[in-house]
């Protein structure tokens, strides 16, 4: 079997779990406590508006109906309209606006723990039982055990009073931004001007299109906060892995050929070494997305976290539904992710043996 009929089969098995998942989605929204006809229409309830409400909504046709509509619209990607955060905006409207912060701090949180906890990891399990492996195999400990709630008000409350505590301002440092507020991104789309206007791209940020540096300023402490756990875990787990590996037999066999120590460590220790580390990785990837809730909460960011909070708490089903879906998609192509990455990484594993 080749890599892409490898890749096709998994394609065609992730089919049925978007149908079981979106159907589970279906039975906990519409069968769960949420009540969108009160949250509609709120002190004006009455029973002759709930039932005006059920009617307009399509709440009053039979349950089967109403699933096989809400099948055909999430597979046809007619994901609805908003009934009460925002009345009669098209989910898809409402994706293009909250996404884009979402995405912009959901690529800081898995790239920052990336350069920080795998090199860190590496080098203690290249140097085991030494100061730098104890000092870096603590810190590893201490950021996974910091709920990230706790950690994001904690590091809002230090940034707060950064004139006090360090003896200058956060919110001044190198550009001017609030503490708690969402990026502004309008800058992304004349990418070009990276080249054309480089000060206006990267760093000033007085135009109200924002710029690289203030967006990036604006996100750091979210990313930080939502990548802590997973720098601790890749940091445990790549130390772990590499001791693994650097005692295993073939390391031995190369050492006993004479290959140079470099040679060793980068062409057999650490790519052996990045297989453990991958679903540990494409995993997180998902779970930084249901984890940035209460982050964006706390900073205020506005993105797809605070947008799923607030259509539950609001009675919103349509975009409860959008979301749950949207989110089914992603952890199904993290997950065909992570298989071809262990076919790239290690050919052993995956599509041969089939």
């Amino acid at each position: 079997m080749s890599r892409w009929s490898y890749f096709g089969r998994r394609l065609a098995l992730s089919v049925p779990v978007i149908v079981f998942g979106t159907t589970l989605t279906f039975l906990m929204i519409y069968m769960g406590p949420i009540d969108p006809v009160s949250a509609i229409l709120g002190q004006q309830y009455t029973p002759d508006a709930a039932r005006r409400i059920e009617q307009n909504l399509g709440l009053n046709q039979p349950f089967w109906g109403q699933y096989i509509d809400f099948m055909i619209n999430m597979f046809t990607f007619d994901l609805g309209r908003s009934w009460v955060i925002s009345p009669g905006t098209t989910a898809v409207d409402m994706l293009t606006i909250y996404a884009p912060r979402t995405i912009w701090l959901g690529f800081w949180a898995v790239l920052i723990p990336l350069f920080i906890g795998i090199p860190l990891g590496f080098y203690a399990g290249l140097n085991p039982n030494t100061w730098n492996d104890y000092i870096a195999s603590f810190g590893g400990i201490v950021w996974r055990a910091m709920p990230n709630f706790w950690l994001a008000v904690i590091l809002v409350s230090v940034l707060s009073q950064s004139k006090q505590l360090f003896g200058w301002e956060w919110a001044s440092f190198i550009v001017q931004t609030n503490i708690v507020t969402p990026p502004t991104l309008d800058f992304l789309a004349q990418p070009l001007d990276a080249i054309r206007d480089p000060h206006a791209f990267w760093i000033d940020n007085t135009d109200g299109n924002g710029s690289f540096l203030a967006a990036l300023k604006q996100t750091l402490p979210a990313s930080i906060v939502l990548g802590s756990a997973s720098m601790g875990n890749e940091m445990r787990i790549g130390r772990t892995a590499v001791l693994e590996t650097i005692n295993s037999n073939y390391v031995e066999t190369a050492r006993a050929k004479g290959l140079k120590n470099s040679v060793i460590v980068w062409k057999h220790v650490f790519r052996n070494a990045l297989i453990p580390l991958v679903p540990i990785i494409t995993g997180e990837a998902f779970l930084l997305l249901g984890g940035s809730v209460l982050v964006e909460y706390v900073f205020a960011i506005n993105g797809l976290g605070y947008l799923f909070f607030q259509a539950i708490m609001q009675g919103d089903l349509p975009l409860v539904g959008t979301l749950m879906y949207i989110f089914i998609l992603l952890l199904v192509a993290i997950n065909i992710t992570q298989d071809l990455l262990y076919t790239l990484i290690d050919p052993r594993v995956g599509y041969e043996s089939e």
